[in-house]
């Protein structure tokens, strides 16, 4: 009698058991968005990789731009939206994914009209960039294609660990003579490799424009610029072809990254990674 007393016990509690995850597989399936709107460029890219292409709703214009959308080839034939409130609140999405500069009054009146939005902003550092792929992943409904994205990346990384011997110096050279701040993931990346980062020395820490004749006189043993750059098309990319800047940092000197792989933290990241540790080792040969 004990007995049949203590197995009606297991029975009932593994029944329980069953009923509970049954109700939390429900209550995830419900909360899965399925009418996802991206009104970014950098959320455009985490959606595609993330979520199911049936989920997306539509992107941003910028997503199918060849030049600085990394996963182009992917958004093509999807909708596209304006980037309106609007035009979202026309969709009805049941999440909106939005960047954090420039679509305050955007988000505001999303919000009001009870959407859901989820804003990413730009990548402090790689830590931060783990944090916002989890966080999508999640919502998304597919927290295992984030923890796979972020394996991609720190494997990337593992790749590139020290494989500059000395510490070289390295600036990152951007149109117009812009110098971006030490504290960014790119920057994390070149420390990562060996690099040391030039700025300090130039006493842009906080990052602001260098002027030719700094470069000139106190050049960087490598400068890392954008692959667009060696063609003189306006002002801002007219610098790279200086004679002077040639003369202080010699073309085989200077490694090229695509701009698609360096505007958003994300899916391009491991490519950057990899692309720039064949370069770093091709010029340290």
């Amino acid at each position: 009698m004990m007995l049949h007393r203590h197995a009606s016990s297991h029975a009932a509690l593994a029944l329980l058991t069953c009923l509970a995850a049954f109700i939390t597989g429900a209550a995830q399936a419900q909360s899965r968005p399925s009418r996802v709107a991206s009104l970014n460029l950098c959320t455009d890219q985490l959606v595609l990789a993330l979520a199911d292409r049936s989920q997306i709703l539509s992107l941003s214009r910028l997503a199918q731009d060849t030049s600085i959308s990394f996963l182009a080839d992917q958004a093509a034939g999807l909708p596209m939206n304006d980037g309106s409130a609007e035009t979202i609140l026309f969709e009805r999405p049941d999440l909106v994914l939005t960047g954090t500069y420039g679509q305050q009054e955007q988000i505001a009146l999303l919000r009001g009209q009870a959407l859901e939005v989820l804003s990413l902003g730009p990548w402090a550092d790689l830590e931060d960039g783990r944090g916002q792929i989890r966080t999508l992943a999640r919502r998304l409904g597919h927290p295992d294609r984030g923890e796979a994205l972020i394996a991609r990346i720190d494997a990337a990384l593992e790749r590139a660990r020290g494989i500059v011997p000395v510490r070289r110096s390295i600036l990152v050279y951007e149109r117009g003579g812009w110098v971006m701040a030490l504290h960014s993931p790119l920057n994390e990346i070149l420390v990562h490799m060996g690099f040391r980062l030039h700025q300090e020395a130039l006493g842009l820490g906080q990052g602001g424009v260098a002027r030719l004749e700094t470069i000139v006189t106190m050049p960087p043993d490598f400068m890392l610029v954008d692959a667009a750059s060696s063609q003189a098309v306006d002002n801002g990319t007219a610098l790279f072809a200086n004679p002077a800047l040639a003369g202080a940092v010699p073309l085989d000197r200077r490694l090229a990254l695509p701009g698609r792989l360096t505007i958003c933290g994300g899916p391009s990241m491991p490519v950057a990674i990899d692309m720039l540790s064949a370069a770093v080792q091709v010029r340290l040969r």
